[in-house]
């Protein structure tokens, strides 16, 4: 792995170069993608019809996408499905759990390539963070190249004026204040809700119960024992408070009926029907940025307060890691022929160029964005605000979900956005707030009885938590599942990570 990041700055340059020149020579070549949709309730323009922006990437490397759309709800379903249909299987994908059961078997039974030894040939590639590499090597090799994010982007944001409405101006300042404000928001209407939850339960239930004290996925008792999250007593507190929020109709009842890709539904809009979101924060100053496009709210102040890093009743302050470092990787499949692989590799190196990352984030300059007199980077023409959600449409079915393509492990090189009230606080948050992230004891140890049954056992849990939330099961009923989860591995699961985290 060290090899990766021991490139020194002329070698950089000099393959860049090398690289830049075998991409203008490079004749036709169509690769086939298989990537995760957020805008499945829109149609996708493929380059057949005109999609300016695979246009502009054919035209800029010799390739034609052909790009296999999947619901993001449906995606982990779809992906085991591909995985085990090695004549139908597409040669890039993405994989959203780099540390994931299906990852690791996958993996070892050789259905991607190796690009351990590969990386260091392609400049953008091998500018990526060793320690997020190793967070996503498996056996000490590197099978894809890591979806970089940003460590503290979890969060919490909520419609402030709402807020006040029902009487409280302050943003809280710790766990229970916090409380106050949910059930507060669940009072404020009949039709409403305080939190917008979809059938994507993981970052709300993440986010609330690591919020209380709980640890991530696995804990380390005093003792040096290690223990699932969900039997901590903090775990609890958080299940046990979206159980309360959701009895006092803070939480839309069918919520495990809503697509993550219609999830923004319930707030963007003239009449929202739910306040608050557990989720990246991010999503806050867009939606913000959202009012102030298609409604004409005020840029200052903001309608939307974004809320992170708050103390739970011991004054204990955590933050729930989204990621990783990473969302997920990009994988090359072997249905990649080794002669053909140097030029997708060139391919997704090129993707995190400026070039690239523009193309598949921000579109072609004057159809997706523009650059306006200020220099800044806009989705729409000068002197046409009024008509945004004009453009934003175009986006959405010619840029559609293009971003998950993207790796910037380089860093982000795309054009500069002017900064707001909220996108510069959440860039402040980044830098303040990574002290607070949490971690994965167990992460990097390896389980074969993980490898085999840690996604259906999670899977489970999660689905007696939803029960339990929803109070279609009750606390015996809630342990009785997790008692289930020992005896069907999980047991065996401890016992692995146990006899790593020992050895270390």
């Amino acid at each position: 792995m060290k090899k990766i990041l021991s490139l020194v700055l002329a070698l950089c340059m000099m393959l860049s170069l090398a690289g830049i020149a075998s991409a203008e020579a490079k004749e036709d070549m169509t690769i086939t993608i298989m990537l995760p949709d957020f805008n499945s309730q829109y149609d996708w323009v493929t380059l057949e019809d005109g999609n300016p922006i695979l246009q502009s990437i054919y035209e800029a490397t010799g390739v034609k996408m052909d790009i296999k759309w999947v619901a993001d709800s449906a995606y982990g379903e779809m992906t085991s499905l591909t995985l085990a249909d090695p004549a139908n299987m597409p040669e890039v994908m993405v994989m959203q759990g780099p540390r994931d059961a299906i990852m690791i078997s996958s993996a070892r039974a050789g259905a991607f390539w190796d690009l351990t030894d590969l990386i260091a040939d392609y400049p953008n590639l091998a500018a990526g963070q060793e320690t997020i590499y190793d967070n996503i090597s498996i056996d000490g090799r590197l099978y894809g190249i890591y979806r970089a994010r940003d460590y503290a982007r979890a969060g919490v944001y909520y419609r402030c004026d709402k807020a006040a409405e029902a009487g409280i101006t302050e943003k809280p300042t710790n766990w229970s204040e916090f409380k106050e404000l949910c059930f507060a928001l669940a009072g404020l209407a009949e039709d409403t809700y305080c939190i917008n939850m979809c059938k994507y339960v993981g970052s709300t239930i993440g986010i609330a119960t690591v919020m209380a004290g709980a640890p991530y996925q696995y804990g380390v008792d005093e003792e040096g024992k290690i223990y699932p999250a969900f039997e901590d007593e903090h775990f609890q507190e958080g299940l046990d408070f979206l159980r309360e929020l959701y009895a006092a109709g803070g939480i839309d009842p069918d919520f495990i009926t809503i697509e993550s890709g219609n999830w923004n539904d319930a707030e963007r809009s003239e009449n929202p029907k739910a306040y608050m979101r557990l989720d990246c924060l991010d999503n806050g100053h867009r939606l913000q940025q959202w009012y102030e496009d298609n409604l004409g709210y005020a840029a200052d102040p903001p309608v939307v307060a974004l809320l992170t890093a708050i103390p739970n009743d011991e004054g204990k302050i955590q933050i729930w890691p989204q990621n990783i470092g990473a969302s997920g990787e990009i994988v090359v499949t072997k249905a990649v022929t080794e002669e053909k692989l140097p030029a997708v590799l060139s391919f997704l190196d090129w993707l995190n160029s400026a070039e690239g990352q523009t193309a598949i984030n921000c579109g072609v300059e004057g159809k997706n964005y523009w650059i306006h007199e200020d220099g800044f980077r806009y989705a729409y023409p000068e002197g046409e605000a009024d008509n945004a959600n004009t453009y934003t449409e175009y986006n959405n079915t010619t840029l559609h979900s293009l971003n998950q393509l993207g790796m910037n492990v380089n860093g982000n090189l795309t054009p500069t956005v002017a900064g707001t009230i909220l996108r510069d606080e959440y860039a402040q948050n980044l830098l303040d707030n990574a002290q607070y992230v949490i971690g994965n004891p167990c992460l990097t140890f390896d389980s074969d009885t993980a490898t085999m049954m840690g996604t259906t056992l999670a899977q489970d849990i999660e689905d007696a938590q939803v029960k339990y939330i929803s109070n279609i099961i009750d606390l015996d009923e809630l342990k009785a599942a997790y008692e289930t989860w020992h005896a069907m591995g999980g047991d065996q699961i401890l016992a692995d990570y146990q006899a790593a985290y020992d050895a270390q």
